[in-house]
């Protein structure tokens, strides 16, 4: 209990650090660059095709003279670009985040293995090939176990319950074996998996939870469309943080879970 709370306080004063907060940032300057290209080379066109099919729309003119009628005729011609916004951001939302997952969970191991575990030896106990195999296997687990428990959502307990768990599941399996890759063995990775499998899947679990804050604003950006420019960024940097926070949580733990283990290993072979 000693090591999650302390590797928990840590993840929390590291967030603090310039380098977290300058990866932190990183999905909205890479967002910001994605949508500027996008848009200084195709927005002019795709509005205008946009426009037109909601011309030649019978639904959509039914639409746009409601609007009129109602005094609100504006919002006829800011259809077109609310569409392309509202069909483009979640595209560009997976390409940003699935970049800066890449980049962030090995920038920050090493800064934590810098600066609190230096004379921790590095065993490279796993590849990157490996490591993106394990990943990929335990999302379309964790898939395949939320495509079968739907049904079970539709029992009020159950649907808090499921998706966390499911989420959970698979952050203590990547997380973990993205923050041992460098610095364990083998072995000494499977022996963590087996020693501390309930205190990681409880941080899984939170960090499950902490993950749905964005969600609120995601869904505040489909509802309220004039904030949506601003709640999406919001919800993409609060993601970003979470994750920053989830990185430096296990990161911490298992580096420390990974020192206690060569020291009782040095203690045995001592003693023996």
């Amino acid at each position: 209990m000693s090591l999650i709370l302390d590797s928990f306080w840590r993840a929390v004063a590291y967030c603090l650090h310039p380098r977290v907060i300058g990866l932190s940032l990183l999905p909205l300057v890479v967002l910001v660059g994605i949508a500027g290209g996008l848009g200084y080379f195709f927005w002019g066109d795709a509005v205008n095709t946009v426009f037109l099919w909601l011309e030649s729309s019978a639904l959509m003119a039914t639409i746009g003279h409601w609007l009129q009628d109602m005094g609100m005729g504006g919002l006829r011609t800011a259809l077109a670009p609310l569409l392309i916004i509202f069909a483009i951001t979640p595209l560009l939302v997976v390409l940003v985040l699935f970049c800066v997952a890449v980049m962030m969970t090995p920038a920050i191991v090493r800064l934590v293995g810098r600066r609190r575990f230096a004379s921790l030896e590095q065993k490279h106990g796993s590849s990157f090939v490996r490591g993106a195999f394990w990943s990929l296997g335990s999302m379309l687990l964790a898939l395949v176990a939320l495509v079968i428990s739907v049904p079970l959502w539709a029992i009020p307990p159950l649907i808090l319950v499921l998706p966390p768990l499911i989420w959970g599941w698979l952050t203590y399996r990547v997380m973990t074996f993205d923050a041992l890759a460098e610095h364990a063995s083998g072995e000494e990775r499977h022996l963590i998996f087996k020693q501390h499998r309930g205190w990681l899947l409880l941080m899984g679990i939170a960090t499950g939870y902490l993950g749905a804050a964005p969600s609120i604003l995601w869904a505040s950006g489909w509802l309220f469309a004039a904030m949506f420019p601003l709640l999406i960024p919001l919800a993409i940097w609060i993601y970003t943080l979470v994750f920053a926070f989830s990185s430096l949580w296990f990161a911490h733990y298992c580096l420390a879970a990974l020192q206690q283990l060569r020291a009782e290993g040095r203690v045995t072979a001592v003693i023996s």
